[in-house]
């Protein structure tokens, strides 16, 4: 993949995270960098880099970037010619995937934003895989989720049971 590739590639997926049901566009990433970051690159360079005028970026730009993306710097360069980016043993690819598909689930739950906000915050969470692991945990103890849920909302009513807790109770 090319770094313009790359570099597109990230806009579209910090546009998801950020919950904007699209691609960021390169006048956002300038902002949002000079914002959160303190630091500016113009709209033009981004541009040539993405259209492969500019090849290659700056030691200062790939820093900047890979920071607003949070991606290691080294990601942003080409691959070379051939280069294989599934790797079945590599868990952090595992990770990524996971990611992937719960930002994907965020896109397809955009009527429902409580739903893609939830989606999108286990995507970001540094180890998703283990969030969704606890929630395995949480739901396999008999009346927590409803409990935490609860708590958590700030609602101080009875949980009103669901039509799969009815059903377990009348099976026990």
């Amino acid at each position: 993949m090319k770094l313009g590739e790359k570099l597109r590639y990230l806009r579209e997926v910090e546009g998801a995270l950020r919950g904007l049901s699209r691609e960021m566009t390169q006048q956002e990433v300038v902002r949002a960098a000079k914002s959160e970051l303190n630091q500016s690159i113009s709209q033009s360079y981004l541009s040539q880099i993405e259209s492969g005028v500019r090849p290659h970026l700056t030691n200062s730009t790939r820093m900047l970037l890979a920071r607003f993306f949070k991606v290691h710097p080294g990601y942003l360069v080409d691959d070379p010619e051939g280069f294989q980016t599934e790797l079945a043993s590599d868990a952090r690819g595992l990770e990524d995937q996971l990611d992937l598909w719960l930002i994907d689930g965020a896109e397809r739950f955009q009527h429902d934003p409580e739903m893609s906000r939830a989606l999108l915050t286990l995507a970001k969470h540094d180890d998703s895989r283990k969030c969704v692991l606890l929630l395995e945990s949480i739901l396999e103890t008999p009346d927590l989720a409803d409990r935490l849920f609860q708590v958590l909302r700030g609602e101080s009513a009875a949980p009103v049971p669901s039509s799969k807790t009815n059903a377990r109770r009348r099976a026990v």
